[in-house]
């Protein structure tokens, strides 16, 4: 970054010339900062931009203009983790420009009321809401938070798109409005955790309404309103990136619809700036767009800040969202001064309630009522359309809402400032109070205070740890509990903390899942200062001693404050899914993968069990070679695993993120007591068919004999990316003359080297596959050979032990010092694929089965799915258990009972060879020894080596191999 250019490398392209943006600010915070005594991030050399930095440049742009009248928005757009939420909200002593714009917003006030008139009033009211998969909540009122279908929004003829309730809290100083956002963070913290909802994914809006009261030079009263809309949006990654390319269920979710509407606004805005006149802009097409409309293309002045990751390997998404930026710096709006005098407003707004109770009286409506209420849908039908069915009823709910939000606004011009916050004075009075109780508790009792991976909502929960004992558990609880909890697998009944003379002990319940710094606990535990607590499968908690903290300061220790990220590194190493000694840049990035995969598949085990889908998930290292390739990175899987027939199916990264993003979808319908949360099969993210192709292990050819014009006849194990075996493949390959018949004794060649510029012919053969798990029903194999870009497959044979019966002619004309070396160190790569037998109906139980037509299925039930208590019994229909699956009778001809029997001897035959070798090596190195001679390998080997074999390929240069 360089003044206001922006450059971007490939990374995989470095010589290539950047790629350059320009922006009105271009801003660097990746480092060259240090922290201060109060934790705030100073510069340390020239490029770092702090926050005040970018405040002054921005946020002050915004507040000037609120002062004057203007409407202004400021939007934050970028992927996951690039630092929208710290620029807009911070951290610590970080403030970002909500909080700072808020405080210095009543600073100014402050100033004016000093010497303010009678006639004068500065308000300021905040609304705060949340749309998650295109569902409004209002964060300021918890109640509707978990409200069925969200808040609804609404069309204003004049003011356009609102929402329908929204709470406006009106605030009188800068403590006030900082604890009303700090409630509502609060609220987005419980709500997101009880929806299993993933915040980042979530738009948060904090509307602030300015409005001044003022004389004019005639001694009238003129209200001049600002609405500043100051936006953190969710997570800007691409389709490719979070979804599933290939997967049958795309994501049709809703989180990733209110993006991709964005920017098809704003590309149809850009091309309306450039001339492009009959550009229909779609605001319609989410509740995002509907909300920004006046933001993006109407009446206000607004800023954009694109933030961007500086990490390599987000070099894609990083060129996306700059070219989004691009698009956007291209739209411009007209911002008008709204001023008006006060008595003119109310004179319109009783004149336009009496104009709707009339037409409310009447029971009808003009087709151009009808048009601006529904958006020109009833405009072209006259009447008889517009007054028809629930059409009509729709309309004359928004008519009452539209009279009720006017009489509102009247009311509140009404009266003055002080009785508006008489009225609140004491609901905020006891919200600081208790805020402020709260803080100062935190400094003497232990409590627990939760993680998050947002950092703006850590810390905004917290469970104080009192004398005595104190049961945990969820909503069912009876009597209810002390310590309340929501989420995935909390049980009515989850633990009990105790607090004896600040010595700290927590117990989980039976069949409770708790985790103490990374490990299960199944007994009473004790707890000490920073230890890291994971209840169920989505609620992470810090406990906190005072007294131990101290005591820690007092020696000289110093503890390192757990964060979320560390905490499920944490977890991820317990699980041994992670090696924290000599982690390279390849390291830490599989290592983030693995974590983020942990984290969904115990989210995803938890829904399931919840929702009786009869499928649990594991992580899965898959390592290039197992995927079939030489060499690269190791893949982050995630399994899915039939509890009816055991079935597996394998998924890589981005379609477990997108199934995932559609179970909780799902789910929040499930606990939102929607009737129809559950859906067919074919849609459900828990089922996948059985007929599925699935890859069953795969095994190494090496082709060394062939570069000696040797036959190669072997039995391959075919291993599945454990390593565990999963059966056999018979395989040749049968070096040949130009005709494809078979080779003379004089053909056969000493030197590799001396086939270079001949002609080279073979043939491989696929004969047949033994032993392959007895739920597959279809398999066949494939794989490539040397250049090959495709896959040379054999038929899909019906059988766990197909015979393939396969054979393929090769030839390489002419043999070049490229083909010797792959055939001197390369390998084909066999994969196994198959289809499983039966359908395991896994996460795809009906209505009927789970839930009864209408009835709201009772969520936070994790372990008692299967053996539902009385309340649950009431609401669900009694689920049968699956009938056990019979081992399958497998009937084979002799023939192939007699080759199994010899694999299973030679088999043991050969690993009773590899512990002689194994034991004649430990023998030699405690001795000191360090080579085994020919003829000792040959005696543990047995006396079988194939002596012919030596002397074709010429003396052996060396009679001892050394031990490594």
């Amino acid at each position: 970054m360089s003044g206001k250019t922006t450059e971007i490398k490939d990374p995989e392209n470095m010589s290539a010339e950047p790629r350059r943006f320009a922006f009105d600010y271009s801003y660097w915070s990746h480092d060259q900062f240090t922290e201060n005594s109060e934790g705030y991030l100073e510069p340390s050399g020239s490029k770092y931009a702090d926050q005040k930095v970018v405040f002054d440049d921005l946020g002050r742009g915004v507040l000037d203009n609120a002062w004057k009248g203007y409407n202004c928005s400021l939007f934050a757009y970028g992927q996951t983790g690039s630092g929208k939420s710290y620029s807009m909200v911070g951290y610590g002593s970080n403030k970002g420009i909500v909080p700072i714009f808020c405080d210095e917003l009543f600073k100014a006030v402050e100033a004016k009321r000093i010497n303010a008139g009678a006639d004068e009033e500065y308000q300021v009211t905040l609304g705060m809401l949340e749309i998650y998969n295109e569902q409004v909540r209002d964060l300021l009122n918890p109640k509707t938070i978990s409200q069925k279908g969200g808040l609804k929004v609404r069309q204003d003829p004049k003011k356009g798109f609102y929402v329908e309730q929204l709470t406006s809290c009106p605030v009188n100083s800068y403590k006030e409005i900082d604890n009303k956002i700090n409630e509502g963070t609060r609220n987005r913290t419980v709500a997101s955790t009880n929806m299993n909802a993933t915040s980042s994914r979530a738009h948060t809006i904090v509307a602030i309404t300015f409005t001044q009261k003022t004389p004019n030079e005639t001694g009238q009263s003129m209200t001049r309103t600002a609405v500043v809309n100051l936006v953190d949006l969710a997570g800007s990654e691409r389709a490719d990136s979070t979804g599933a390319t290939g997967d049958r269920l795309k994501e049709g979710s809703a989180i990733n619809q209110s993006l991709s509407s964005l920017g098809n606004v704003i590309k149809a805005l850009a091309d309306l700036s450039t001339g492009k006149k009959k550009t229909v802009v779609p605001y319609r097409d989410s509740v995002l767009t509907k909300l920004l409309q006046n933001a993006l293309g109407g009446n206000s002045k607004t800023i954009m800040i694109a933030a961007l990751s500086p990490a390599d390997i987000n070099y894609e998404e990083t060129l996306s969202t700059l070219r989004f930026a691009d698009r956007a710096k291209a739209i411009k709006t007209t911002a008008t001064v709204n001023e008006s005098p006060t008595d003119r407003l109310i004179r319109e707004l009783r004149e336009e309630n009496a104009r709707l109770m009339e037409m409310l009286k009447q029971g009808g409506l003009s087709p151009e009522m009808a048009a601006a209420l529904i958006g020109g849908a009833g405009g072209a039908g006259g009447n008889n359309s517009a007054n028809s069915g629930k059409e009509v009823e729709e309309m004359k709910k928004q008519l009452e809402e539209q009279v009720r939000k006017n009489q509102e606004e009247m009311e509140n011009m009404k009266k003055t400032w002080q009785e508006r916050m008489q009225e609140n004075k004491g609901s905020i009075s006891a919200n600081m109070e208790e805020d402020n109780k709260r803080q100062e508790d935190r400094k003497v009792i232990p409590h627990l205070w939760n993680l998050n991976e947002d950092p703006a909502l850590t810390a905004m929960v917290v469970h104080f740890v009192n004398e005595g004992t104190s049961k945990i558990g969820n909503k069912k609880a009876s009597p209810p509990a002390e310590i309340t909890l929501s989420g995935l697998s909390i049980l009515p009944a989850h633990a009990v903390v105790t607090n004896k003379n600040s010595n700290i002990s927590i117990k989980p319940m039976e069949k409770a899942k708790i985790l103490v710094n990374g490990q299960r606990i199944i007994k009473d535990t004790q707890l000490h200062h920073n230890d890291r607590l994971l209840f169920g499968a989505n609620n992470m908690y810090v406990f906190h001693h005072p007294q131990d903290e101290a005591k820690n300061i007092k020696e000289g220790k110093k503890t390192e404050t757990p964060t979320f990220d560390s905490a499920q590194e944490e977890i991820a190493q317990k699980a041994g899914l992670m090696n924290t000694e000599g982690k390279s840049a390849e390291d830490m990035i599989l290592q983030e993968e693995v974590v983020q995969m942990l984290q969904l598949v115990n989210e995803a085990n938890a829904m399931s069990e919840e929702l009786d889908k009869k499928v649990k998930f594991e992580v899965a290292l898959m390592s290039p070679q197992a995927r079939g390739l030489k060499d690269g990175r190791t893949a982050v899987m995630v399994k899915m695993i039939s509890q009816v027939n055991n079935n597996e199916w394998m998924w890589d990264k981005n379609k477990a993120i997108n199934r995932k993003s559609l179970m909780q979808e799902i789910y929040q319908d499930f606990v939102s007591g929607e009737e129809n949360w559950d859906v067919p099969k074919e849609k459900d993210p828990f089922w996948e068919p059985s007929d599925q192709e699935i890859l069953i292990g795969s095994a190494h050819l090496h082709l060394m004999s062939l570069a000696h014009a040797f036959d190669i006849e072997e039995t391959l194990a075919i291993t599945d990316y454990k390593g565990k075996e999963m059966g056999h493949v018979k395989v040749t390959c049968k070096p040949c003359t130009k005709d494809y018949k078979d080779l003379g004794e004089d053909d056969f060649v000493d030197e590799p080297n001396e086939m270079i510029g001949k002609d080279f012919y073979f043939i491989l053969k696929l004969e047949n596959c033994r032993g392959l798990p007895p739920n597959i029903a279809k398999s066949r194999c494939k794989y490539k050979h040397y250049t090959d870009d495709k896959f040379t497959e054999t038929n899909e044979v019906e059988s766990m032990n197909p015979d393939f019966n396969f054979e393929k002619k090769y030839k390489q004309t002419p043999v070049t010092e490229q083909y010797i070396n792959y055939l001197k160190d390369g390998s084909i790569v066999i994969e196994v694929w198959g289809r499983q037998k039966g359908d395991s109906n896994a996460g795809a139980p009906s209505n009927s089965t789970v839930a009864s037509k209408g009835a709201k299925p009772a969520a936070n039930n994790a372990t008692q799915q299967k053996k539902p208590d009385n309340k649950v019994n009431n609401k669900l229909k009694s689920t049968p258990a699956p009938a056990p699956v019979p081992a399958p009778v497998v009937k084979e001809d002799p023939k192939i009972a007699a080759e199994l029997d010899s694999y299973k001897k030679r088999t043991n035959e050969a690993e009773g060879k590899l512990g002689s070798i194994q034991d004649q090596i430990a023998a030699k190195r405690k001795n000191g020894q360090t080579t085994i001679t020919i003829e000792e390998l040959e005696a543990m080997l047995g006396g079988n080596v194939n002596h012919t074999r030596n002397e074709n390929l010429g003396e052996n240069t060396s009679k001892a191999c050394v031990i490594q």
